[in-house]
């Protein structure tokens, strides 16, 4: 079953008990979860609660409403799996790597610890810093138009060049639901997903199993979220975002990224 990494971050500014309210409510707001495990960090100028939701698939509107909630207690809320695995990483080291691991039936533990953390910001005399807000998530590789599904589209400007780029490429995929097993081609891809041109559209939210083959003969194999999906009847198709926190899929995916770009230079 696929597992989303969710995270929240409060400083002195937030309510502790609207924040602990959030952390304790997470069973209600979370109704399809079959299971959680929270991660509370506690640092010099904020907290932040990493949650790691196992559920059947994403529960997109439940997600929004506890987002909702944490904006209301003067949080920040982050959805880890929109990023690339080496931000979403970095993120994690960064924010919670000495937090205290709670599993979800302790999350009135948990809800306790980040209370009285956050009331601890609130008392210091200088003004508590806005949370560490990590890198937006690079989008998932999808067609410019549909005139050409094929096209690349260019980095924002503004915008580091390597970050979230995306090659044109024809790579032979496989990907399976639970009543589905079709063998299509990649289109583009990047570190954060691809686009699959595709008469089999799963909808929106939908988790699928990838099986990339790559050039080189490896595979990446691994779980995604559908997230877009375009409905034409010559260039439609899906675009997927990886889920997959395995070191494997990171290593085989960036090294074959990193060939697409001395390929390219």
């Amino acid at each position: 079953m696929p597992v989303f990494g969710l995270a929240a971050l409060w400083n002195g500014r937030a309510s502790p008990e609207l924040a602990a309210a959030v952390v304790e409510g997470l069973g209600k707001l979370l109704p399809t979860a079959q299971s959680m495990q929270l991660v509370v960090a506690m640092q010099a100028e904020q907290a932040g609660v990493e949650l790691k939701v196992e559920a059947p698939g994403y529960p997109r509107a439940s997600v929004e409403q506890l987002a909702d909630e944490v904006k209301k207690s003067g949080g920040t809320f982050v959805e880890l799996w929109r990023l690339p695995k080496a931000e979403r990483d970095a993120f994690r080291n960064t924010t919670f790597a000495k937090g205290r691991t709670f599993g979800g039936d302790e999350r009135a533990l948990a809800a306790r610890t980040l209370a009285q953390h956050v009331s601890a910001l609130a008392t210091r005399p200088e003004p508590a810093a806005e949370p560490a807000t990590p890198p937006a998530p690079a989008p998932v590789a999808t067609p410019e138009s549909e005139e050409d599904p094929r096209k690349v589209p260019a980095a924002p400007p503004g915008s580091p060049q390597r970050r979230g780029r995306r090659f044109a490429v024809r790579l032979e995929l496989a990907f399976r639901t639970e009543l589905d097993f079709v063998r299509e081609h990649a289109l583009n891809i990047s570190n954060g997903g691809l686009f699959v041109r595709t008469a089999h559209r799963p909808p929106p939210d939908s988790v699928v199993t990838v099986d990339v083959t790559l050039p080189n003969g490896e595979h990446l194999q691994g779980e995604a979220v559908v997230v877009h999906v375009v409905d034409d009847p010559y260039n439609g198709g899906v675009g997927l975002a990886f889920l997959s926190d395995d070191a494997t899929f990171s290593r085989t995916l960036d090294g074959y990224l990193a060939s697409l770009v001395g390929g390219a230079g």
